[in-house]
């Protein structure tokens, strides 16, 4: 990274934070987002322009806020330069493949940065508290995971790996609010209850994956996700300070002029408008 981008992004992360009851305000959240979200754009252009290929895997418990971060890193950049993979369950075909070989092909190419709502490491967490991989094949994974990121990394992928860790009570705060709340719901599926009962067993699988998988060229970068909105803030300020870039010149843009009517006439067609509602028009 440039040394002005590196001061840059370094003196957004140090800036203090304004909360209540040790939790970020809305306003201070979104003045700090709204700088980061300019030095992502940045680094948008960097990627693209240097040909960087960029892997970012999330892991993490159920409700943890592995989609809230990752929707607040995508929300200003371009999908067709940062793309989302959220892999469903593996088909009966993909079962009888290299373990592996479902995530390869969607890794980054040249200009492009792959955010993996939980990764390969399925294997390591839901797959072996759940059940669905029996210990000789965890095991297996975990002894091949380091070289098989190692290989990633001497190809040129830059692979940053976050793990969110949130507390007990929370996790069960969020899981709950999803309950009642019609906006949450499909966030809550029989899984999601399944693995909420399993909370030590989760703890075992975690810390045994830190322990074969957190390597010199792949660490895992931890996050505590108790508070949403600061962990948003502190996993793009890492990445940015993580993946070099610089902020590349731009000519100054200046809007073309309009055409003239040249005889233009707009239509007596009868368009189906959508009806304009009375929002918010209701008694207070």
């Amino acid at each position: 990274m440039g040394k002005k981008n590196k001061k840059r992004a370094d003196r957004v992360a140090e800036q203090p934070a304004e909360a209540t009851n040790g939790k970020l305000k809305n306003k201070a959240y979104e003045k700090e987002l709204a700088k980061l979200h300019v030095e992502l754009v940045k680094l948008q252009q960097w990627v693209v322009a240097k040909g960087l290929k960029v892997c970012i895997v999330f892991e993490g418990r159920d409700g943890a806020g592995k989609g809230g971060c990752i929707k607040a890193i995508c929300e200003r950049v371009s999908p067709r330069i940062f793309r989302v993979v959220a892999l469903p369950a593996p088909t009966e075909r993909q079962k009888t493949q290299m373990y592996v070989q479902r995530y390869i092909e969607h890794f980054p190419a040249a200009g492009e940065i792959a955010i993996f709502d939980r990764s390969w490491y399925n294997r390591a967490g839901v797959e072996r508290v759940m059940g669905f991989a029996n210990d000789a094949q965890v095991e297996r994974f975990l002894e091949q995971a380091p070289s098989f990121e190692k290989a990633m990394v001497e190809s040129g992928i830059i692979l940053l790996k976050y793990w969110l860790e949130v507390g007990e009570e929370e996790q069960e705060r969020r899981l709950a609010a999803r309950i009642d709340d019609g906006r949450k719901i499909w966030k809550l599926s029989p899984m999601d209850l399944k693995s909420f009962s399993r909370w030590y067993d989760y703890s075992r699988a975690r810390d045994a994956m830190f322990s074969a998988t957190d390597s010199s060229w792949a660490p895992w970068y931890v996050l505590r996700s108790d508070d949403k909105k600061r962990a948003r803030l502190d996993v793009i300020s890492h990445l940015l300070r993580h993946i070099p870039y610089e902020d590349l010149p731009r000519e100054k843009i200046k809007l073309p002029k309009r055409q003239g009517r040249e005889g233009y006439v707009e239509p007596d067609y009868p368009y189906k408008y959508v009806t304009e509602q009375s929002w918010g028009a209701g008694k207070a």
